[in-house]
C-alpha cells in the first residue's frame, strides 16, 4: 500500500509539472530550427493517439519516438511501413525494421528510413534585363531523407534504454547568389551582378536520438523519456540553425488492470506525454487506445498548443502477426491529414 501511494504521488507531481510548463509558455525563449520534416509523424497508430508513444512498447516504430520502446520486443523481426498524406500535397513515407536475434540477450537492433516527396516546382531567377524582371529556370524537385541505425537493451525486468544515430540529407536545389560589383566612379555606387554564383543548397548532418523506459511495478504503469534530433549547428550560406530538438516525458497505463475479471479480453491504454521543443511552444498530449480481443483497436487523442490540429482519431485491425492502422486528423484550413500503416511481426 505504501509503495502504491508513493507511485501515485509521483504521477501527480509529474502531471503538475507538465501543467505548469503548459501555462508558462508566454515567458519561454524559442529558437530557430530547420529540417522540420523530422518532426512530422507518419505512423498511423501514433497519430491516432496524438503521438503519445514515449512510454509504450511498439516494436520497430519506436525508432521514430523512443528507441527504448523496442527493447522488450519478443518477436524475431518487426517491420513497419507508413505513408502520410500531408498538407500541400506533400507525402511523407517511413520504414522501420527491428531484429531480435537472441530473445533480447544481445539487445534489439533496428533500422529506420524516412523520406519526403514534395512534388515538382517551377523555378525563376531575377533578371532586370527582361520586361518581366525575371526568367524561368525550369522545373526542379526537392528531397529530404533520413536513415538511421538503432539499438535497444533491456537492462533488467523494469528498465530499458535505447539509442539511434541517423544520417539526414536535405536538398533544397540550387540558387544564384548575386555578386556585388563596385562601380569605380565619383558616386561610389554599387550594382548587382544578376548572373552571380550558383550555390547548391544541400546539407547532410547527423542526428542522435536516445531514450529510456521504466516499469514501476505498479500494475502496467510505465514512465518514458526521450531526446530526439540532437545535432550540431549547421547552416545554409550564412544562416545557422540546428535540427528540431525535442525532449519528451511520458506515462502510460492499461486502466483495465483495475478490473479483475472481464467478459472478453480487452485493454484501454491511457497515455500522457509532455513535449518541450526548441522552436515552438510546449505541448501536452493525451492518447487513448482501446483494444478488443487483440484484434480491433479504437484510438483517440488530443494535442495542446497546435494552431491547426488538436484532436485525432484512429482505428487498427490485427490478425496473425499482421496489423493495419489508419489515422484521421482534422487540420483546420488544410482540411485533413490521413495516415496509413502496415505492420508485420514474426
Amino acid at each position: 500500500m505504501k509503495k502504491t501511494i508513493q507511485i501515485l504521488t509521483f504521477v501527480v507531481v509529474i502531471l503538475s509539472l507538465m501543467t505548469a510548463n503548459l501555462y508558462s509558455q508566454d515567458n519561454q525563449k524559442l529558437a530557430q530550427s530547420g529540417f522540420q520534416f523530422l518532426s512530422v509523424v507518419s505512423d498511423a497508430r501514433a497519430s491516432g493517439m496524438a503521438e503519445t508513444m514515449t512510454s509504450l512498447e511498439i516494436g520497430s516504430s519506436a525508432l521514430f519516438f523512443n528507441p527504448a520502446g523496442m527493447a522488450n520486443m519478443t518477436e524475431f523481426v518487426d517491420i513497419t511501413v507508413s505513408t502520410n498524406q500531408w498538407i500541400a500535397d506533400i507525402t511523407h513515407n517511413t520504414f522501420s525494421m527491428a531484429l531480435n536475434p537472441a530473445n533480447g540477450e544481445y539487445g534489439v537492433f533496428g533500422f529506420s528510413l524516412q523520406s519526403v516527396n514534395y512534388g515538382t516546382f517551377f523555378g525563376t531567377r531575377v533578371d532586370k534585363s527582361t520586361d518581366l524582371g525575371y526568367v524561368n529556370t525550369g522545373t526542379f524537385e526537392l528531397s529530404s531523407i533520413a536513415a538511421g541505425l538503432g539499438y535497444a537493451k533491456r537492462l533488467n525486468d523494469r528498465f530499458s534504454v535505447g539509442g539511434q544515430v541517423r544520417w539526414v540529407r536535405q536538398d533544397l536545389g540550387q540558387s544564384v547568389i548575386p555578386n556585388v560589383v563596385t562601380v569605380l566612379d565619383t558616386s561610389g555606387a554599387t550594382v548587382l551582378d544578376t548572373v552571380g554564383q550558383t550555390v547548391s543548397n544541400e546539407l547532410t548532418p547527423l542526428a542522435f536520438d536516445f531514450g529510456t523506459q521504466f516499469k514501476t511495478g505498479f500494475k502496467s504503469l510505465v514512465f518514458g523519456m526521450s531526446v530526439r534530433n540532437f545535432s550540431k549547428e549547421i547552416k545554409y550560406v550564412e544562416e545557422g540553425f540546428q535540427l528540431p530538438l525535442v525532449f519528451n516525458l511520458g506515462i502510460s497505463m492499461n486502466v483495465m488492470d483495475f478490473f479483475e475479471e472481464m467478459p472478453v479480453e480487452q485493454s484501454l491504454y491511457v497515455c500522457v506525454d509532455a513535449s518541450h521543443y526548441r522552436s515552438h511552444a510546449e505541448q501536452i498530449k493525451i492518447g487513448l487506445d482501446y483494444r478488443l480481443m487483440n484484434i480491433l483497436s479504437l484510438r483517440g487523442g488530443y494535442m495542446s498548443a497546435s494552431d491547426e490540429s488538436g484532436f485525432s482519431f484512429g482505428v487498427g485491425v490485427s490478425y496473425a502477426g499482421a496489423t493495419f492502422d489508419y489515422a484521421y486528423t482534422p487540420y483546420g484550413v488544410f482540411d485533413k491529414v490521413q495516415r496509413m500503416t502496415a505492420r508485420f511481426s514474426l
